[in-house]
């Protein structure tokens, strides 16, 4: 049987850290999926828009999810909008009036308001009474007179509903706990009612034959509903797997509020591989390993290692994760990356190897190529420039070789009293203008003797 998930995305804002790690993990599923079954069968991946909500919806959002999608190399099979299958829900919805299983609500937010109130304050859970299911038709026909359009909910069957969680493990809801839920919202003037998330992704799960539903456990409640929907269609509910939340050791993961968006993150400069890396292994049972490609990750994807319980998102963790990433980049993929990205400077492999193990970021770079330049310049301190004249004499005629500096430092060390960070910072700062950076091994390999001295003499 072909394996078939969906990413389903409400372009109402940019994709943040916790919805685009569903993308990941569903993403991860299918291509696993994928190498244990036959190339007939295979697996398909779609990316569906949930872009009903017209008032939220924007352009820039949609767009914004196809860029960051392929910017972290999530290749989808086919994707699709449901705001172009509105007919296909107005078939579903009569299909359910039809069996009976949708009616009609007239409702106020006013008057839903009241009787939640009137129900929390008897001590009643606040469920919707089913005031408008014994609504007769002259009834209806009257409010509609009088300018009431009516919404539509589903009627829920009081039984048991329950499904084994691929990651939860046995969900179950006994009796009806919920309340009717709305699937077509108020009637326009036109006599169009908008259907809702709840129903619309059930009919597209249907439609795209939709093996299994990967989402936050903040779906736990629509699924026990949706479950019933499914069945209310003739169809059989996919199998679920619900990912535990992800909250934010520094800050708050909104996609209004910004900063942990994936937009944000890319102009910050992180790999798109760190963040994969981090999304894909955190709230599981493994320490976080550092992986160059997606081929490992897909290898040890199981749901059996993700915990229950929320996991905890660390920028600084990322940080970490983006730095060792950039230690294991090749010098092919620095030239791939300065190209693709149209920078002006240039780096030589030798500039590359030397400094990559100060970066956390690959914009860095661009500092130390301009330190690294003929004609910077950092003003020495004056305590410490007799001894910085004094050490130029002893500056081997040939500053290219590994040797260069342990040979310089040993005739150093012949004429001065000074140790440790006295002796070494006056020449790192005069040869760099910075406490920490590359090994003075590497920094006097890339300077010629002449810029060195120069260096040493500014003051």
């Amino acid at each position: 049987m072909e394996t078939r998930v969906r990413f389903a995305p409400s372009p109402t804002g940019f994709l943040h850290v916790g919805n685009i790690r569903v993308a990941i993990i569903n993403f991860l599923y299918a291509q696993k999926t994928a190498t244990k079954i036959t190339k007939e069968n295979g697996s398909k991946f779609f990316l569906r828009l949930d872009d009903t909500d017209s008032q939220r919806v924007k352009d820039e959002y949609r767009e914004m999810i196809f860029q960051d999608m392929n910017w972290l190399g999530l290749k989808f099979d086919e994707s699709f909008k449901q705001s172009d299958r509105l007919a296909r829900y107005e078939q579903a919805k009569n299909q359910l009036i039809a069996s009976g299983r949708l009616y009609e609500c007239f409702e106020t937010a006013e008057e839903l308001s009241l009787q939640r109130k009137a129900q929390n304050a008897s001590g009643v859970a606040p469920i919707y009474n089913r005031a408008s299911l014994n609504l007769s038709v002259e009834q209806k026909n009257e409010l509609k007179r009088k300018g009431l359009r009516p919404h539509y909910r589903f009627l829920l069957d009081d039984k048991l509903v329950s499904w084994n969680d691929k990651i939860k493990g046995k969900i179950a809801y006994e009796g009806r706990h919920f309340s009717d839920p709305v699937l077509i919202r108020e009637l326009d003037e036109n006599g169009f009612g908008v259907p809702t998330y709840t129903f619309c992704s059930v009919v597209d799960d249907i439609d795209y034959k939709i093996t299994d539903i990967i989402r936050g456990e903040d779906h736990i409640t629509n699924t026990a509903i949706q479950i019933q929907i499914f069945e209310a269609l003739g169809a059989k509910a996919p199998d679920f797997a619900h990912l535990s939340l992800v909250k934010a050791s520094e800050g708050k993961i909104s996609k209004r509020d910004g900063g942990f968006d994936v937009k944000t993150l890319r102009n910050e400069g992180y790999e798109p591989i760190s963040i994969i890396n981090l999304l894909a292994q955190i709230g599981t049972s493994e320490s976080i390993k550092i992986h160059e490609n997606l081929d490992k990750l897909i290898e040890d994807f199981s749901f059996e290692k993700f915990s229950k319980s929320a996991t905890n998102y660390s920028l600084s963790e990322l940080i970490e994760i983006n730095h060792k990433i950039l230690q294991n980049v090749s010098y092919d993929y620095v030239l791939s990356k300065i190209n693709e990205n149209k920078i002006n400077y240039k780096i030589s492999e030798k500039l590359w190897e030397a400094c990559k193990s100060n970066l956390s970021f690959f914009h860095e770079v661009e500092e130390w190529i301009k330190i690294f330049s003929v004609g910077f310049r950092y003003k020495n301190s004056t305590q410490d420039l007799d001894f910085l004249n004094q050490i130029i004499e002893l500056l081997p005629l040939d500053t290219s070789g590994l040797d260069a500096w342990q040979n310089w430092l040993n005739e150093i060390k012949k004429i001065s009293t000074r140790k440790g960070k006295d002796l070494f910072m006056p020449i790192r700062l005069a040869l760099t203008g910075k406490e920490q950076g590359p090994e003075l091994k590497f920094i006097i390999n890339l300077l010629d003797r002449a810029e060195i001295i120069s260096r040493l003499k500014a003051s």
